[in-house]
């Protein structure tokens, strides 16, 4: 369609990209013309899948939402993953992240089962688990089919008898009769003592490589049965065989982009040709993977080598970030390997390895790295300049302002409430120009009561930086405000010996920033500036993140005020009920009977509530 293709003057022209799409799984990403995610989705085929979207009468479904978000599309990205379970697990983790408006939100917020192994048991079981918890079990997964786990674990419980049940073993041994499970050979009966603690944790190692992959030899035990109760006619046996069958190689298709041993690490691979180069870097958190980075690196091309861009490269990007994982992979040697990883140990707190893997896993990560590197420098590389420009560049020229060498990290203040009535503030981070969102913080006023947002800003800026938890401090403190909010800022870290520049992000009379307050006056943005976009963007993200807290707390209140005055109903029956009903008008409409089914509640309890709303 026509209108999806964007000016021919726009670097990006949706039409020609359509063409340059991989027949590839993956995970892609629409983008508005103000950088925002306006969705995240999976595909078997990124090429098939992300042209429907452009093509009339195709791709909507009938969803006026998915067509008036196709006429917002500015520009797309995408991700190419080794398998269509590894886009899924991809596609979620993104969803989670950028919450994009026009995704359908999960409001349990449920992932993807694991096995379970509680290897902390003299004798362990095999479960299904909707979480991974940091506890003495091993996991496995996630996966992404809740119905072939259940059968995997009912086949790992024929296979190698591992108990079902909830006894205290050893302890119970022998006080009761084994279960029905034993009687039918699914459970090798160690309640009754009929094997061995050692010999039941040898089924259980064959569990474990099972689940490692290990399951050529009962695939091919199970294929000959199949083909045993085919010849015997027996074609409704067969056919469950074969289901079996499908299920074992559905859920052990290799994630390599999830491990279960929560590991932290980012992922560096390159591309580069005669005049650019793209760095792209994964990061893995608890063994998923949640994002990627792609940085345009400007190189020398007769005296930069592939190692020298690398550690050009590490030294810049970890000098500057507040994580450091405790590993990096990378495709290529880094110079200097003892002294960067002795800088990052001591900024970590914590040992730092730099690995070149050469097979296994950690080498596919880094060649899923490769791949995407270099399919943004073969399409992307003049977008990522321009976005640089808007975002590293636009932090340039607030350094220039400010009379510093960079200003990488920015943190603006807000303060909200109605009347002094819950006041809130909110503390918003930009890194290199752009939302670190993980890094936000919010702040419920202690000490002032009504609305006096001098006073609250004091007590705010006090707490932030006495506080070593919330994070490195920033290059640039940006207040939402002029000369008044400014002084009280200049005011706070005169008093706790910190020098940091402060500047005021000053609106007009519409609303709009037109400038900045440093050093007693306001300073006008040059002509033509991206310093302007990126800070009236800073400024919104501000108020909006302290609008939205204090709504919050607002609603929070209004629903605990009236469950409060219930008597009888204390803090477990409170959330019961909200769990149950899921909000307080559908508690006024239960009906007594309703009320008894909530967990907790007894005839008493029930009646206070049902009598309190009639």
């Amino acid at each position: 369609m026509d209108k999806y293709i964007p000016d021919k003057n726009n670097e990006f022209n949706i039409s020609e990209e359509l063409k340059k799409l991989p027949h590839k799984p993956g995970v892609y990403l629409m983008h508005s013309d103000s950088e925002e995610i306006l969705y995240v989705g999976k595909a078997v085929d990124l090429h098939n899948r992300v042209r429907q979207y452009f093509q009339k009468g195709h791709g909507h479904n009938g969803s006026q939402k998915i067509a008036k978000m196709v006429e917002q599309i500015e520009y797309f990205e995408y991700i190419i993953t080794s398998s269509e379970m590894e886009a899924l697990v991809l596609e979620c983790n993104l969803i989670k992240e950028h919450h994009p408006r026009y995704n359908t939100m999960m409001r349990d917020d449920k992932g993807y089962p694991y096995i379970k192994i509680t290897t902390y048991e003299d004798y362990p079981r095999v479960m299904y688990s909707h979480q991974m918890h940091r506890d003495k079990c091993k996991y496995f997964g996630p996966y992404t089919d809740g119905k072939a786990v259940h059968d995997i674990i009912e086949l790992l419980r024929k296979l190698f008898k591992i108990r079902n049940c909830n006894r205290n073993l050893p302890k119970d041994i022998g006080k009761e009769r084994p279960c029905l499970y034993h009687q039918i050979n699914m459970c090798s009966g160690p309640c009754g003592g009929y094997i061995s603690k050692e010999e039941y944790n040898k089924n259980i190692s064959s569990v474990i490589a099972f689940l490692n992959g290990d399951t050529k030899d009962i695939i091919s035990s199970l294929t000959e049965q199949m083909k045993q109760e085919a010849s015997l006619m027996e074609f409704e046996k067969a056919a469950v065989t074969r289901d079996l069958i499908e299920s074992i190689k559905h859920i052990m298709d290799k994630q390599r982009i999830t491990d279960t041993e929560q590991d932290n690490r980012d992922i560096i691979a390159m591309a580069r040709n005669d005049k650019d180069c793209v760095v792209s870097i994964f990061f893995v958190r608890n063994g998923q993977l949640l994002g990627r980075e792609n940085h345009h690196m400007t190189i020398d091309e007769t005296g930069d080598d592939d190692s020298s861009i690398i550690t050009a490269f590490v030294k810049q990007y970890y000098s500057s970030t507040p994580y450091i994982p405790k590993e990096i992979l990378s495709t290529i040697p880094v110079n200097e390997e003892e002294v960067i990883t002795a800088f990052l140990s001591e900024k970590r707190g914590a040992k730092v390895h730099i690995i070149i893997p050469k097979r296994g896993d950690k080498k596919g990560l880094v060649s899923l790295a490769e791949d995407n590197a270099s399919l943004v420098l073969a399409q992307d590389i003049e977008r990522i300049k321009k976005k640089e420009k808007r975002t590293i560049g636009a932090a340039k020229e607030i350094a220039d302002i400010v009379g510093i060498e960079n200003a990488t990290r920015l943190e603006a203040f807000d303060i909200s409430n109605i009347s002094g009535y819950n006041s809130v503030a909110s503390m918003v981070v930009f890194e290199n120009g752009s939302p670190k969102r993980n890094a936000y913080r919010k702040f419920r006023l202690k000490t002032v009561e009504g609305p006096n947002d001098y006073a609250s800003m004091k007590e705010v800026l006090s707490r932030r930086f006495c506080d070593e938890k919330i994070g490195p401090f920033p290059d640039v403190l940006m207040m939402d405000g002029g000369k008044g909010q400014v002084n009280i800022a200049e005011m706070v870290l005169d008093s706790l010996g910190i020098d940091i520049p402060v500047c005021g992000m000053v609106k007009d009379d519409n609303h709009r920033t037109r400038g900045l307050y440093f050093n007693n006056k306001e300073v006008d943005f040059k002509k033509g500036s991206e310093a302007i976009h990126m800070v009236t963007a800073l400024q919104d993200e501000t108020h909006r993140f302290a609008i939205t807290y204090h709504k919050l707390l607002r609603s929070k209140e209004q629903v605990h005020s009236i469950l409060d005055d219930i008597e009888g109903i204390g803090p477990a029956r409170r959330k019961a009920l909200l769990l149950h009903f899921k909000d307080i008008e559908e508690i006024k409409a239960a009906s007594l009977e309703e009320l008894l089914q909530v967990k907790g509640m007894n005839k008493k309890s029930a009646s206070a509530v049902y009598d309190f709303f009639h």
